[in-house]
């Protein structure tokens, strides 16, 4: 009796493949910005990315699927070991639908629309509003989290879902914000674990996330 013969194994059943968004793609309307990418960060391919001003993605930083960085208000800078979710928006008009630009430093410069400081995380549906609005390092930016224009947010805060950090707002380092707006500053003294934590998760997604950087150059 002659054996049967065996059913090729899918592509998807080995441990190799890629990461692919499966919503819908975004519309990838609108100017086409200048970038300044790191060679080793990850952009995937379905991003969005538009605006006039410069965009700058650091060394080993992660842009999922269908993230959005809009430099229409300024530039936007993500700095090292970054993960911006899907759908999460750097640079979002606010809720009138109104870019801001950054205030001037004290040397006449642009603080640009947003600027993310190292091991910053902005979870799925986050907005980041644009007006030289600042995530301090080490922050989680939680799942449909809202931070208003300007707001300037500490180092190793966490902004836990759907919660709310309003225009202009400056919010001390270790602060933890929840939804129903309460707060309180964590003392346990976990950054460093936590970025050490971030740094192994950005080693899976780099694996996971096809890359095509040169798309937005």
């Amino acid at each position: 009796m002659s054996s049967a013969t065996p059913s090729p194994v899918p592509s998807s059943a080995h441990g190799h493949h890629k990461r692919h968004s499966i919503l819908p793609a975004v519309s990838q309307s609108g100017p086409k910005p200048p970038v300044q990418f790191s060679s080793s960060c990850t952009i995937a391919d379905s991003a969005l990315l538009t605006g006039p001003h410069t965009i700058i993605v650091s060394t080993e930083s992660v842009i999922h699927p269908r993230a959005r960085l809009e430099s229409l208000g300024g530039r936007v800078t993500v700095g090292r070991r970054c993960i911006v979710h899907e759908r999460a928006c750097l640079g979002a008009a606010d809720l009138q639908g109104r870019y801001h630009k950054g205030s001037p430093d004290k040397e006449g410069r642009s603080m640009g629309a947003v600027t993310l400081g190292d091991y910053v995380t902005v979870e799925v549906g986050a907005q980041v509003e644009s007006g030289g609005t600042v995530i301090g390092e080490g922050t989680t930016v939680g799942i449909g989290t809202r931070v208003g224009a300007g707001a300037i947010v500490g180092k190793h805060c966490t902004l836990t879902a759907n919660s709310t950090v309003a225009a202009g707002e400056v919010i001390p380092d270790y602060t933890v914000i929840y939804s129903n707006g309460l707060r309180r500053i964590d003392r346990r003294g976990v950054s460093d674990l936590k970025n050490k934590a971030q740094a192994r998760q950005i080693d899976v997604l780099r694996r996971m996330i096809p890359s095509n950087p040169g798309k937005f150059q």
